[in-house]
């Protein structure tokens, strides 16, 4: 995939039929009175490594307090970056427009290429190379 990537400097083409397929369906769903607040709600239910360590972090916190304020110091953090997030990329957006066209795709692929790599190494020759100490 990360090679696919790295060459046509573009999703696979199934791919990006797929998500405008699923885009078609949710789209009319999103746009319906309430709707952006009903998308947000099942997004904010999906499961989130980092809201889990969170709350982790606030149930051994040692109290229903501190647990709360816990909570809400993630909340006020999480908030404020989903606020300066897209007002950042506004701003970017059109200073990185020109060198994502084709080469932030390509260093996408080149990424992940280097992570699979790592990952096949990590799990074929170094784990196994453990038994042979």
């Amino acid at each position: 995939w990360g090679l696919m990537m790295m060459v046509q400097a573009r999703q696979p083409v199934w791919v990006e039929r797929a998500g405008r397929t699923a885009w078609r369906r949710v789209q009319p769903l999103v746009r319906a009175p309430g709707g952006l607040m009903v998308a947000g709600l099942l997004w904010a239910l999906m499961p989130c490594g980092l809201l889990y360590s969170a709350l982790l972090v606030a149930a051994l916190s040692g109290g229903a307090l501190q647990g709360a304020v816990t909570m809400l110091l993630f909340g006020v953090g999480s908030g404020l970056w989903l606020v300066g997030g897209p007002w950042l990329w506004g701003r970017l957006r059109t200073r990185i427009n020109a060198v994502r066209a084709s080469w932030g795709t390509r260093l996408a692929g080149a990424l992940l290429v280097g992570v699979a790599g790592w990952a096949l190494w990590m799990d074929l020759i170094y784990k196994p190379s453990l038994w042979c100490r």
